[in-house]
């Protein structure tokens, strides 16, 4: 007895031992294929410098209270309750439990997601509750859209005039190279930025993956206030390339009859006055939950757009929009490449026919633009469509470096670890859902795909030859800011295309 004992503790011991042993080894692995990753990504990223492009970007800025989610939010039993009866997706936020219901239902899934609320009294109150916790961190931060695409492009070489009102103190926090156009104001938009990771729990919810929750009450950048000293700046400035962003502000707030309408034509005007043969105009989509605003950007701007970046909710809302007049307030936070690449090829291709019609049977068709570019941003990849005649450059190099960006910016690091990354994506993937679709392979020292296709149109429209590029993300482990990723990232992708 005593015999079979010690060679049962014996075999367990050598069973752990082994156990041990082979994890390293895969470990080892892994961190090495890792690093032959991340060393072919650097050298794409690096092999053409950026030669100073001009980039003029609007509109706005606001000033962003950082917390985290789970320490400073309160779970209580009712909001479960309410849950399970119920989906909670409130367009506009009126009082603090749509407020805690409205997170819940986005945190659960792991979606980023931006609301307004008109209650100033509730946001002031989470605003001053978050500032003077003395056991909630909390730090603040240079936000919105346009300033911190204007940050990363200065960063990256770019010649940046921003279309953005400021205070002083705000105005600080902006890289000296960034020429401000607007003009100084006392009190600056706030956002409430409430992040969280990946495995956090809240009650008896768990979120999937990074990401956050933004609340906002804004006051200047519903009103576009830096368009008209923006424009006047415009005026022999000639950029390469024109950024339209920030306008998720005007969504769900409550204007006068037609204003909203009036300010939106004034953009839709300063992007036609842009030169067609030097400015190419990025679109850089956000989280909208009003069907109607969303109906007025696709007659206003996306007409006039050659590009335009967004992330797997986004690409999801605008699809759902084009394809069935519908609202998508959530998609699946992770989705396959191949969903991903349909849904952007359904873009690509409805945009460019509404182009084609519009020549056609519109006035205005000599200055609206077809699209020749989606960039879409997601946790584990960057994918790019982008028209083979068009004026876009460097679609792999791009790929890289929008995927080094978001590892850079979520680990809050200038240099990226192999240690404190991960892959998501899988050995191969598809490039369609379709059946019989091809996959492609994925090669740790070719970590960028490329591949040409054509999308047939329809309305008698010609067929577009184009290039789709797919970067894996070398994943941050334990993410220290997911707010303006998205942002970076866009930057960091056009700033070598242009």
């Amino acid at each position: 007895m005593f015999s079979l004992m010690s060679t049962a503790t014996m075999l367990g011991a050598f069973t752990a031992l082994f156990a041990i042993v082979f994890q390293a080894y895969l470990t080892s692995n892994e961190l090495v294929r890792l690093t032959v990753i991340l060393q072919h990504l650097r050298d794409l990223e690096v092999e053409f410098p950026v030669s100073s492009p001009r980039v003029a970007i609007g509109y706005g800025s606001c000033s962003d209270l950082h917390v985290r989610a789970i320490d400073f939010l309160e779970y209580n039993d009712q909001i479960g309750q309410a849950l399970n009866a119920t989906e909670y997706t409130f367009d506009d936020i009126t009082n603090e439990e749509e407020f805690l219901l409205n997170f819940a239902y986005y945190f659960q899934r792991g979606a980023a997601a931006e609301r307004f609320t008109a209650n100033r009294e509730l946001f002031m109150s989470l605003v001053q509750r978050a500032k003077k916790s003395s056991t909630i961190q909390h730090h603040w931060a240079l936000g919105g859209n346009a300033p911190v695409i204007g940050t990363r492009m200065a960063i990256e070489g770019a010649d940046v005039l921003l279309g953005a009102k400021m205070s002083s103190k705000l105005k600080t926090h902006l890289r000296p190279e960034v020429r401000l156009t607007g003009s100084l104001i006392e009190d600056d938009d706030i956002h409430l930025i409430l992040e969280y990771n990946t495995g956090d729990t809240w009650g008896d919810l768990v979120s999937p993956r990074a990401n956050r929750y933004i609340l906002h009450n804004d006051h200047h950048n519903p009103y576009l206030s830096s368009l008209e000293e923006f424009n006047a700046a415009l005026v022999g400035f000639e950029p390469h390339l024109f950024v339209v962003s920030g306008l998720q502000m005007m969504d769900n707030y409550l204007y006068p009859v037609g204003v909203r309408e009036q300010l939106l034509e004034r953009v839709r005007t300063q992007m036609q006055t842009q030169s067609r043969t030097q400015t190419l105009i990025h679109f850089e989509m956000a989280s909208f939950v009003e069907l109607e605003f969303l109906q007025l950007l696709l007659r206003t701007v996306l007409p006039y757009s050659d590009s335009i970046g967004m992330n797997e909710q986004e690409l999801d809302n605008l699809q759902q929009v084009l394809h069935t007049g519908r609202i998508s307030l959530v998609a699946d936070c992770n989705p396959r490449v191949a969903h991903s690449l349909d849904q952007a090829r359904a873009v690509f291709r409805k945009l460019n026919e509404d182009y084609y019609l519009s020549r056609s049977s519109t006035g205005d068709g000599a200055s609206r633009r077809p699209l020749s570019r989606i960039h879409l941003h997601t946790l584990a990849y960057q994918a790019f469509i982008v028209a083979k005649d068009g004026r876009w450059q460097h679609t792999k190099q791009a790929a890289a470096k929008a995927s080094l960006t978001a590892h850079r910016h979520v680990c809050a690091s200038t240099i990226v670890n192999p240690d404190a990354a991960y892959l998501q994506m899988d050995g191969s993937f598809a490039v369609s859902a379709e059946p019989g679709a091809r996959r492609i392979h994925f090669n740790k020292r070719d970590p960028v795909s490329c591949w040409e296709e054509t999308l047939e149109l329809q309305q008698h429209a010609p067929a577009i030859v184009v290039e789709i590029c797919v970067a894996p993300v070398l994943i941050c482990k334990h993410a220290k800011q997911t707010v303006g990723a998205g942002d970076n990232i866009s930057g960091a992708g056009l700033v070598l295309q242009i």
